[in-house]
């Protein structure tokens, strides 16, 4: 078994660049509703499961899952933001607006397999932010596996700083 490492990604939320705010048609990022928990949960969960980086860590990361999902609903300092194709939804986070939590996107964006690649990531990253931004934070903090996609390509887009996470780490086979 080898180690997962852990790095956290820091934001300055008073100098985000900005991107195209124009959504293809038919798309729309929103706070999510209590009665959209049980979609949300089988989008975030299977975001997870199908990226076969966290099989082998799969039951700890469930539990991690559950109870970030468990205190967005139960709250008043956390939201989830739905990314919706439609009626259906396709991508959702966590936020917390607290100033000192040590994960303000726990989990960042989960776009489901099939709109991946799309930018839809991008999308929802940005409107996470600018929402914490908009909730009066002046920065954000987000936890991501070492080399994973989100760490290299996405988190870094908006001029997150990556720090090595002095986190109990999760074993992978």
């Amino acid at each position: 078994m080898r180690l997962l490492n852990w790095v956290h990604f820091t934001w300055d939320l008073t100098n985000l660049p900005m991107l195209d705010p124009q959504m293809p048609e038919h798309y729309q990022i929103a706070p999510i509703a209590k009665e959209d928990e049980t979609e949300l949960r089988k989008v975030v969960t299977t975001s997870f499961i199908l990226d076969p980086a966290w099989n082998p860590a799969m039951q700890e990361v469930k539990r991690k899952i559950d109870l970030w999902l468990g205190r967005a609903f139960d709250s008043q300092t956390s939201t989830c933001l739905a990314l919706r194709h439609g009626l259906r939804i396709i991508g959702a986070t966590v936020l917390s607006f607290d100033p000192d939590a040590e994960n303000n996107l726990a989990p960042g964006p989960c776009i489901l397999m099939e709109y991946r690649n799309r930018g839809f990531g991008t999308r929802l990253l940005e409107s996470s932010l600018t929402f914490l931004r908009e909730a009066g934070l002046s920065r954000a903090i987000a936890i991501a596996r070492e080399n994973a996609p989100v760490a290299r390509f996405l988190y870094p887009k908006f001029h997150g700083i990556a720090t090595p996470a002095e986190i109990r780490p999760l074993l992978a086979a």
